[in-house]
């Protein structure tokens, strides 16, 4: 029973282990539209590390900026510690709600995925829309 007991705890540590197999990467060996993305929202911006994970990519600007992307490249997460969200990522539905409802405030990080985006502003206010850029939650 030992043994066994042994032997499941050190598969769990190897498979805990090489699941943050993150490779660096040059932003060349990308997928195009992650690269024409990063080149058209983020030029000028230093690359510090760029990575291939299993089933993404993600790119980390040396001033803490950051983008996730899918295995396809497009992107999941934006996350901007020193500026904003590029305007030209932001839906033009979630680009004027928050203009409407916190006029002044800036989108700092935006996520998505299959069914909703969450965007969290300056001010620590994360707003959820649905698929369809309805509000479904607010957290202030």
């Amino acid at each position: 029973m030992k043994k066994w007991m042994l032997t499941l705890v050190c598969l769990l540590f190897i498979g805990t282990a090489n699941a943050g197999n993150d490779k660096p990467i040059r932003l060349r060996q990308m997928p195009v539209a992650a690269q024409q993305l990063i080149k058209k929202n983020f030029n000028g911006r230093r690359v510090a590390l760029a990575k291939a994970e299993s089933k993404s990519y993600e790119v980390v600007f040396t001033n803490g900026d950051k983008v996730e992307f899918d295995r396809d490249g497009r992107w999941k997460e934006i996350s901007c510690k020193q500026s904003s969200v590029p305007p030209a990522l932001v839906p033009a539905a979630i680009s004027r709600y928050v203009k409407s409802h916190y006029a002044g405030r800036r989108i700092v990080k935006l996520e998505r995925d299959r069914k909703e985006f969450e965007v969290n502003l300056d001010n620590g206010v994360e707003i959820t829309f649905n698929k369809n850029f309805q509000v479904t939650d607010i957290d202030l």
